[in-house]
C-alpha cells in the first residue's frame, strides 16, 4: 500500500493488496488494528479546513408532513414517539452534519407555510448551492396540493441548478398495508412524472417509502447521502475487492452516529440485512456505554478497539470492525468462511489502509483549495490598498 495513488486508481493493483483463500503463505498476517499511527490525523478527522463548501440538502414539503421529525430521528437519535410533541417549524432551520469526512453536509429544513418563491426570498441563491432536494409527502393525507407544490419547486429549482438530485419521500407509510403502500407509490409516481412531462422531461425523481418507526427512513437517507459522496465509486470498488478475497457475502460501511451506510458492495441490499446492521451497531454502542471503560474514556463508547462477532441461528456470522472513530465495517459471512478469521483480519487491515489513503487525497485537495483562497484574498486586499 505504499503507492497510495496508483492503487486507488488501478483496480488490478488493488486486487494484489488483499489475500485470498487460495494463498498459502499467511506469514505476513497482520491484525486489522495494527496501523493506528494516523488515528489522530487523517482517521481522527482533525481536519483544519473548515472553510470547505458543504453540499446542501433541502427538506421541503407541506406543513405537518414530517420533515422535522425525520431530521430529529436520523441525526439527533430522538425516539419516534417523542416527535409527536415537536412544534411546527416556523422558520428556516439550518444544521451542519459533519460526522465524518464522507458524511459532511448541511440540512435546511423549510417550513411548509413559507412561500420561498415570494419576491422577498432569493430562491436562486438557495438552489444554486444545493446537492439534493428532499420533498416529503404525507401518504396518509390528501396529496394533491403536495404534488402541485412539488411540481412548482422542482421545475424552478431545475432551471437554477440542473445538477440537483430530486428525492421524494412518501412518508408515514407505517400505518398502511404492503399493497396499499405500493398503490400509493405507483399513484404518486405517475402523477408527479405526468406533471413534469408537460414541461421538463429531463428531470429525474427518485421515490422512497419512509417511516420514522422503522429503518426505512435511514435507508432512504443513505441513498440520498451516497449521491453526494464523490468518493463513492472508490469505496464500492474497495468493498467488492475485500469481500471477494475474504469470502464475505455482504459488507456495509456505516456512519456510526447516524446509522447511514455510506457505501456497500455491488450485491443487492436486503432490508432485513440492513436492519440487522443497525441493531448490531446499537448493541455495540449500548454495551460499551454501560460496561465500557470509566474515567476520561467513558465519553468514547466507540473507538479503535471496538469489535463485535455475532453468530445468527442460520449459520451466518455478523462481524463488525472499527474503520475510523466514525465509520464501521459490518460484514455478513458463513460460519465456515469465518474459520479463516486471520485472513479476514489481514484483508481488513489492507482495506482500512486504503480508506486512509482516500482521506489523505481529500485532505490534499482541501489544503490546495485553502491556499488558493488565501492567495486570492491577499491579492484582492493588496489591489484595494488594504494592509
Amino acid at each position: 500500500m505504499s503507492e497510495s495513488k496508483e492503487k486507488l486508481e488501478d483496480e488490478d493493483d488493488e486486487e494484489d493488496i488483499l489475500m485470498s483463500d487460495d494463498d498459502d503463505d499467511l506469514d505476513a498476517f497482520t491484525d486489522g488494528d495494527a496501523d493506528s499511527s494516523c488515528e489522530d490525523g487523517v482517521l481522527g478527522f482533525s481536519d483544519p479546513f473548515s472553510a470547505e463548501v458543504k453540499p446542501r440538502i433541502l427538506l421541503m414539503g407541506l406543513r405537518r408532513s414530517g420533515k422535522s421529525s425525520i431530521q430529529k430521528v436520523v441525526f439527533h437519535k430522538m425516539s419516534p414517539n417523542e416527535t409527536l410533541f415537536l412544534e411546527s417549524t416556523n422558520k428556516i432551520c439550518r444544521e451542519d452534519v459533519s460526522n465524518s469526512s464522507f458524511v459532511n453536509f448541511q440540512i435546511w429544513d423549510f417550513p411548509g407555510q413559507i412561500d420561498f418563491f415570494d419576491p422577498t426570498f432569493d430562491y436562486e441563491m438557495i438552489f444554486r448551492g444545493t446537492g439534493a432536494l428532499i420533498f416529503v409527502i404525507d401518504s396518509q393525507d390528501d396529496y394533491v396540493e403536495a404534488l402541485n407544490r412539488l411540481h412548482l419547486t422542482v421545475t424552478r429549482a431545475y432551471k437554477v441548478n440542473p445538477d440537483i438530485n430530486f428525492e421524494v419521500f412518501i412518508h408515514k407509510v407505517d400505518g398502511l398495508s404492503d399493497d396499499h403502500k405500493i398503490e400509493k407509490q405507483r399513484d404518486i409516481h405517475k402523477r408527479a412524472n405526468d406533471d413534469l412531462a408537460d414541461s421538463l422531461e429531463r428531470i429525474h425523481l427518485s421515490f422512497y417509502l419512509t417511516s420514522i418507526y422503522d429503518h426505512s427512513i435511514f435507508e432512504a437517507f443513505s441513498k440520498v447521502v451516497q449521491k453526494l459522496i464523490p468518493q463513492l465509486p472508490t469505496l464500492e470498488n474497495l468493498l467488492n475487492i475485500f469481500i471477494s478475497n475474504s469470502r464475505i457475502e455482504k459488507a456495509f460501511l456505516f456512519d456510526v452516529v447516524s446509522k447511514i451506510y455510506i457505501a456497500t458492495d455491488s450485491t443487492p441490499v436486503d432490508m432485513q440485512t440492513y436492519e440487522l446492521c443497525c441493531d448490531v451497531i446499537d448493541v455495540v454502542i449500548d454495551i460499551s456505554c454501560i460496561y465500557g471503560l470509566s474515567g476520561d474514556e467513558c465519553g468514547t463508547p466507540y473507538d479503535k478497539e471496538s469489535m463485535a462477532i455475532i453468530r445468527l441461528n442460520n449459520t451466518t456470522v455478523m462481524y463488525l470492525k472499527e474503520v475510523t472513530k466514525f465509520l464501521a465495517l459490518v460484514c455478513f459471512l458463513r460460519e465456515e468462511s469465518f474459520e479463516r478469521k486471520g485472513l479476514i483480519d489481514y484483508n481488513f487491515h489492507c482495506f482500512r489502509k486504503a480508506i486512509q489513503e482516500v482521506f489523505e487525497v481529500r485532505m490534499k485537495v482541501l489544503r490546495s483549495r485553502k491556499l488558493l483562497s488565501q492567495r486570492r484574498r491577499s491579492r484582492q486586499a493588496t489591489q484595494n490598498g488594504m494592509p
